[in-house]
C-alpha cells in the first residue's frame, strides 16, 4: 500500500528548540481546521492522566491564526500582499509576547496559509523554520502554472507534508520543486562528516 503522505525535509533539524509556532489555514478555512487542530494537539504534551504535562522545557506555544478576511466574516482568500503582511505581524507579535526574537518562531500553514508564510519568509521574515502542509504548488489540474518563484529566496529550514493524491501538488512534485530551496547548514552540535 503506498504511503498516504510524503515529506520534503524530513531530516530537517533546527538550530534550537523553537519557542512558538504560528499556523494559518487554507484560503477557505479557519483556525479551527481539523488539520491545524490535530497539529496543535500533537504538539501539546500531555501527562498520563490526559492533562498538560510539565516538561523541563517550556511547552511550544502554538497559535492557530486567522486571516483578516475570515475574522471580518468574509469568505475567500486575502489578497496575497495583505496576507503576507499579516504573517509578518503575527510573527513579530508572538515573538514579542514570548520575549524572544522571530528567529525562535516557526511559521507555516495549510495550503494558502503555508504559501503566504513561505512568501513572508522569502521576503525577509527571519524565523526558525517553515512548516508547509499541503503546499499549493499549482492550481488543481494545472501543473504548468507553478507558484514557486519565491522559493529560492527561502533561507530557513523547511518541512513540507503533502498527501499522495493532493491535487495542488503531489509529494513527488514537492520534492522536485522545493529542491530549489538552498540546503541549510547542520546546526551547531549536529553531526559532522
Amino acid at each position: 500500500m503506498p504511503p498516504l503522505c510524503a515529506q520534503y525535509g524530513a531530516g530537517v533539524r533546527l538550530a534550537q528548540r523553537p519557542a512558538g509556532l504560528i499556523i494559518l489555514p487554507g484560503a477557505g478555512g479557519g483556525r479551527d481546521n481539523r488539520t491545524l487542530l490535530a497539529l496543535e494537539a500533537g504538539l501539546t504534551p500531555v501527562d498520563d492522566d490526559g492533562g498538560a504535562a510539565h516538561p523541563a522545557a517550556p511547552p511550544l506555544r502554538v497559535v492557530r491564526a486567522e486571516f483578516a478576511n475570515r475574522t471580518a466574516g468574509k469568505s475567500g482568500p486575502e489578497r496575497p500582499a495583505i496576507a503576507v503582511a499579516h504573517v509578518h505581524t503575527l510573527g513579530t507579535q508572538l515573538a514579542a509576547d514570548l520575549g524572544v526574537p522571530t528567529t525562535q518562531i516557526v511559521v507555516g500553514g495549510r495550503s494558502f496559509g503555508g504559501r503566504m508564510a513561505s512568501i513572508a519568509v522569502a521576503e525577509g521574515l527571519e524565523v526558525a523554520g517553515l512548516l508547509l502542509l499541503s503546499y499549493p504548488l499549482h492550481p488543481p489540474g494545472k501543473p504548468e502554472t507553478l507558484r514557486i518563484a519565491h522559493l529560492a529566496a527561502i533561507t530557513t529550514p523547511v518541512l513540507a507534508v503533502s498527501g499522495e493524491k493532493d491535487p495542488f501538488g503531489t509529494p513527488a512534485e514537492l520534492r522536485e520543486h522545493l529542491a530549489v530551496i538552498p540546503p541549510q547548514p547542520e546546526p551547531h552540535g549536529g553531526r559532522s562528516q
